[in-house]
């Protein structure tokens, strides 16, 4: 007889999976709109207001297990289906109603219209940048586009405008000149690995040794920079004059009044960004009155604005040979354009942290990350890279953008406008982003540093004048180098000048000198002039470091060598309260022999200093720093 299996009830299956099903497509929509807002591409709804308290899960959880009874550890009873039900529905409740909230749906529309108007402020720029690397302008716009999408989603400041510069544009002019634009692709994804690279090795904290001087002269060269580049469409590109007729009253006409509109919209309405309805205004003026004015098309061409989804780019891999050759000819441009980029990015960064008052401190480290993704990424789509933009990132938090949304906004605006309605984006008149820009720029330039000449250090001063001027001249990256350069060799000199000596007679009849200021690289010849061996009578020299500090390795061989000398003259030398690093260092520094018998380490643990002369002490001979 054979024995039949138990049949299944038809009934409990098809219920059991469109439970499943239910329970499934509602824990994904969950898990997707949750992320959604996470990530700031929505309403940013509060987090806490659509979580249930833990303990309430948890009891809620275990008296659902209860209730399942012996023997039901496989498939759970309806009551816990029941409550994950429950939670799920609830928390998905909270979450829309959450976004339903008026404040959070005005933000998220000054978000979304900050970063449309913004996008038209891009195409200008991105263009010019493009002539200037050599490349079709519709490279310059989609870089644009997918630089603003990743740095914007994952960069570390909300608010910051990315797209094609001209800091990164100038750096790879010769590449493309003498290998054409496929290395230019691939020198950008490789910049893009080497700034990823940085974020995730941490160096982008060393924007912050960038001293307040160096920031003031960079914002200053920034606004003239900016300046300057908006006064060439005042020009006519055949004759290199000012335009003249009917052109230059047009141009100069419709700058004026865009800049107006910029000043009065904001106290007419809040509804829409000033720099939005500022646009439209000036568009729609030159084309009631059909005046003769220069158009975004008649910058970069018709073909640039022809639309439609042809020009999209491919995403593929750069067409060159994976040779170290092919490696050779691209990692210094890569090297070059990923640091100058980076150091632009940075300092927008910093220049936005002032601005946007929301009480957050932008993430260097996931900047550089959020910069070598979009770097990265443009070069897989053929692009030509790029970094943070000052201008426009200013123009965003004016706006009022200070959020993800507005950086992605912007992207995906100038996408959708590139291939949807690029023959109307190209009738926008140049007037109306040129009056726009100059009233960034006047924003911009730090007035306020004017005042300062006469009341701060000259050498301060200098450094203003000369990261302006170099600003100017050369690139921003030269000017923060050479600038900070300048500020720590100033700051070295002034420190290197103020170790002193104080000397006594102890009660011992000792010869005292009590030590105080720093003791490094730039004070150690100072610091060896402050004894004259012969005039000193007594056998024994007390050298007392209480006041002062022993900061690198100099200073410790700064410290033999007087020794030696003490002790060539016959004397004893007592060294008191080095901290307990410096007193070992000491001896493994003076040619691996220890300290010499009239050289005398004294040690106090109660007032000994707790320091560490060198910040790799591991290096010296094995030893480990004693500091926790």
């Amino acid at each position: 007889m054979v024995e039949q299996r138990p049949q299944r009830s038809t009934k409990i299956i098809p219920e059991k999976r469109i439970l499943q099903i239910v329970m499934r497509a509602k824990s994904i929509a969950l898990l997707l709109a949750v992320s959604f807002c996470w990530n700031g591409l929505a309403f940013q709804p509060h987090v806490g207001s659509v979580r249930l308290s833990h303990s309430h899960r948890k009891l809620t959880f275990q008296s659902a297990l209860l209730a399942q009874g012996p023997g039901s550890q496989g498939e759970p009873s309806d009551l816990v289906k029941r409550t994950r039900l429950e939670n799920l529905t609830k928390n998905a409740k909270q979450l829309l109603a959450s976004r339903n909230d008026p404040e959070k749906i005005a933000s998220a529309r000054t978000q979304v219209l900050s970063g449309a108007t913004v996008s038209l402020a891009m195409i200008p720029e991105a263009v010019g940048f493009s002539f200037v690397a050599g490349v079709n302008p519709i490279v310059g716009l989609w870089s644009a586009v997918v630089m603003g999408f990743f740095a914007a989603a994952f960069g570390g400041r909300p608010g910051i405008i990315t797209g094609a510069s001209g800091a990164c544009a100038v750096v790879v002019t010769s590449l493309v000149a003498a290998h054409g634009p496929v290395y230019l692709s691939a020198c950008v994804l490789l910049a893009g690995v080497l700034q990823m690279l940085a974020g995730l090795g941490g160096l982008g904290k060393w924007i912050r040794l960038v001293p307040h001087p160096v920031m003031l002269g960079f914002v200053n060269g920034l606004a003239i920079v900016m300046t300057k580049a908006q006064l060439t469409h005042f020009s006519d590109p055949v004759t290199g004059t000012f335009l003249k007729g009917a052109k230059g009253a047009t141009m100069f006409g419709l700058t004026a009044a865009s800049m107006i509109f910029m000043k009065a919209l904001p106290r007419l309405t809040k509804a829409i960004p000033a720099s939005l309805g500022t646009i439209v205004l000036v568009t729609a003026i030159s084309k009631g009155f059909n005046l003769p004015a220069k158009t975004l098309i008649d910058i970069a061409g018709a073909e640039t604005f022809r639309g439609g989804l042809s020009i999209l780019p491919s995403l593929s891999i750069p067409a060159i040979p994976f040779t170290l050759k092919s490696l050779g000819i691209i990692f210094p441009y890569a090297l070059t354009m990923a640091t100058v980029g980076l150091i632009e990015s940075l300092l927008t960064l910093q220049l936005v942290d002032g601005m946007v008052e929301d009480g957050r401190r932008g993430s260097t480290s996931k900047e550089c990350r959020g910069q070598g993704l979009g770097n990265f990424f443009s070069g897989l789509t053929g692009g030509m890279g790029g970094c943070a933009l000052i201008g426009q990132s200013l123009m965003n938090v004016e706006s009022g953008g200070s959020k993800r949304l507005a950086g992605i906004s912007m992207s995906l605006a100038l996408g959708t406008g590139i291939v949807a309605a690029a023959p109307l984006l190209g009738q926008i008149p140049i007037a109306a982003l040129v009056g726009i820009m100059l009233l960034v720029c006047q924003q911009t330039f730090n007035w306020s540093s004017l005042r300062l000449f006469g009341k701060i250090p000259k050498l301060d001063t200098a450094i203003i004048v000369l990261v302006s001027w170099i600003t100017v001249v050369e690139d921003l990256a030269q000017a923060v180098v050479a600038g900070t350069i300048m500020s720590a060799l100033s700051f070295a000199w002034k420190q290197s000048t103020q170790i002193f000596a104080s000397p006594s007679i102890n009660d011992k009849g000792w010869k005292e000198f009590k030590l105080s200021g720093p003791l490094f690289f730039g004070s150690t010849q100072k610091f060896d002039r402050l004894f004259d061996i012969k005039s000193i009578e007594e056998k024994d020299v007390v050298l007392d470091f209480m006041e002062s500090r022993v900061y690198d390795h100099s200073a410790l061989v700064a410290i033999n060598d007087l020794s030696d000398k003490f002790g060539e003259a016959g004397k004893t030398v007592h060294l008191r309260h080095l901290s307990p690093d410096c007193q070992v260092l000491l001896g493994k520094v003076h040619k691996g022999e220890g300290t010499p018998p009239y050289e005398l380490v004294e040690s106090d643990g109660l007032l000994d200093p707790v320091y560490e002369p060198v910040e790799e002490s591991g290096l010296y001979g094995g030893y480990t720093s004693n500091i926790l």
